[in-house]
């Protein structure tokens, strides 16, 4: 991974050398590509300055990271630093384990972080609670050599565009013209937030904890419906209908023609495609009719937690200030193929004389994706158990996938379930009012 180092040190120099040299760790949740990136980045914050030295451990997934987190906050052994992905948002700001970054760091500009980052992770007052770090957005991804043996020229845009492309497909023999997972972040999540709907009242829970699931009377359910049907007619599979047993891979191996998926998907994307198909990408695809609102941030965001020392704070406040810099950010983006989260980096990027190559693909398009228009309803999600929700969605859904229930009846049994949770939430916080 490039990184420049001289711009880096300079960025460290004011806070870091007047500063007790310590050492701090930073826990993620990321394997793969991203944890690779992550590393070198330590790796290349260590060498940058001597002031302070940062130790990263990869904890194998978002939520193994976020229980063993709390755990070791209760048992006084936790880290500095904790990586937490979207979904845990609320839970995180309501335990009293962590600083919002904006207090650590108050000369910091947050206003420059893109709006669709910065958003999710603002109390209900507009403090920023977290730095946002690895971020992703859902982005639409075509396999352009096959569409075009279709006869299909342009990339489809909406989704009846992407149905008519996938009759072209399923006509010239191709098997699999559309393919995704079901996942809630897809399905219901980015879904609702690019078409202006709302998942639950009280505008996803930012204005009170007494919040109540919508989702299963909004156009989801519409959508939702169609994937089925779709699916029965042979132009849309899920990623267990396939060889690959995996929709991102059924992908990249050809296998399946067009998908949805993270742009934090991209890097592994453009690898397997390599010297075999071309690949597009862009907005994720709209109904006809419906005005295109932002998508939400993916991904996670680094949290300060309480309880430590005065230095281990400043080692803290100089990485946040290391991976905030425009040219770290272009190179994690470049490696990884998530998206820079301040406005700064777009104009860092055209500057360096790259402003079109692959690797920067998904920066422009996932940042024009998450600045579309915003309403109180895209702003985020801010809803207690909502990692536990995700299962259930995907539980019932997937049923209905199955054929044992329908569509309408799942969502309805997942907004029954959910709202369980978020009464139980709610009785655990009782008295509590969201900042």
């Amino acid at each position: 991974m490039r990184i420049s180092i001289l711009a880096a040190a300079a960025a460290l120099m004011a806070g870091a050398c007047s500063a007790q040299a310590a050492n701090i760790e930073f826990w993620y949740g990321n394997t793969g590509v991203a944890e690779t990136a992550i590393q070198a980045e330590c790796a290349a914050f260590n060498s940058a300055q001597s002031a302070h030295h940062i130790t990263c451990v990869g904890q194998g997934s978002y939520e193994v990271s976020m229980q063993k987190a709390i755990a070791a906050f209760r048992a006084k052994n936790h880290p500095v630093l904790i990586q937490f992905f979207d979904a845990g948002t609320l839970d995180l700001m309501l335990s009293d384990a962590v600083e919002p970054v904006e207090d650590v760091l108050p000369d910091v500009k947050w206003d420059n972080y893109i709006a669709g980052a910065r958003a999710y992770y603002e109390t209900s007052g507009g403090k920023l609670f977290a730095q946002p770090y690895n971020a992703s957005t859902l982005l639409f991804y075509t396999n352009k050599t096959e569409l075009e043996k279709a006869g299909v020229m342009k990339t489809p845009t909406t989704w009846e565009e992407i149905i008519a492309a996938a009759g072209k497909l399923k006509a010239s023999g191709h098997a699999c013209p559309f393919v995704t997972d079901g996942d809630t972040w897809r399905v219901l999540e980015q879904f609702s937030a690019r078409h202006g709907l709302p998942i639950a009242s009280k505008h996803n829970g930012y204005d009170g904890l007494d919040a109540e699931y919508v989702f299963n009377t909004t156009f989801v359910a519409k959508h939702l419906q169609n994937l089925v049907d779709w699916r029965k007619e042979g132009l849309v599979r899920l990623g267990t209908d396939t060889k690959a047993g995996n929709f991102t891979a059924a992908f990249n191996t050809g296998e399946c023609a067009m998908m949805e998926n993270s742009s934090g998907s991209y890097t592994a994307s453009v690898k397997a495609f390599d010297g075999k198909y071309e690949m597009s990408v862009g907005m994720a695809p709209m109904y006809e009719g419906h005005e295109r609102h932002n998508t939400f941030v993916g991904g996670a965001s680094i949290y300060v937690m309480k309880g430590h020392s005065k230095a281990e704070i400043e080692g803290a406040k100089a990485f946040l200030d290391f991976v905030r810099d425009p040219k770290q950010q272009m190179s994690f983006t470049s490696a990884t193929g998530y998206v820079p989260v301040t406005n700064d980096v777009m104009e860092a990027i055209a500057k360096s004389g790259e402003a079109n190559p692959p690797k920067y693909a998904t920066a422009a398009v996932g940042i024009d994706s998450m600045n579309q228009p915003r309403t109180p309803d895209t702003r985020g999600i801010r809803l207690g158990f909502y990692v536990q929700f995700r299962q259930v969605f995907m539980e019932e859904t997937q049923k209905a996938f199955a054929g044992e229930q329908t569509m309408q009846v799942a969502l309805d049994n997942a907004k029954k379930r959910g709202d369980e949770l978020l009464r139980r939430f709610e009785q655990t916080y009782k008295g509590v009012t969201l900042r």
